[in-house]
């Protein structure tokens, strides 16, 4: 059975999907990024998050994009095995990866406030 958690990354996943079909670049980069910040805290999804995010840089010939998510593919493991994932970050090459963020509201449920 599926949890609230994985529906929702699932979710976004779709949402990046139909963005990406449509076109709509910008649309799909935030639902990744919302699949980010839900699936930070589990790392087979927190992995997952960033190989989308590589293989639509690389959709998108974005090369500053693509060796962000290469490094940050890297990292995420490091990341899980001493437990500093700065809650919140969407994921991107354009913020610093070890920077917490503001977790948007209507996601604050389903992982919690981010003050951990």
């Amino acid at each position: 059975m599926m949890s609230d958690l994985q529906a929702l990354i699932a979710s976004e996943f779709r949402n990046y999907q139909i963005a990406r079909k449509g076109g709509d670049s910008a649309k799909a980069w935030a639902a990744l990024e919302r699949a980010h910040i839900l699936s930070q805290t589990h790392l087979t999804w927190h992995l997952t998050s960033h190989w989308e995010m590589l293989k639509f840089a690389v959709a998108e010939r974005d090369a500053k994009e693509c060796i962000g998510q290469v490094t940050r593919l890297a990292l995420a493991p490091l990341g899980s095995l001493t437990g500093r994932i700065p809650i919140g970050n969407t994921g991107r090459s354009n913020v610093s990866a070890f920077e917490p963020m503001p977790i948007p509201e209507d996601l604050r449920d389903v992982i919690g406030d981010g003050s951990r």
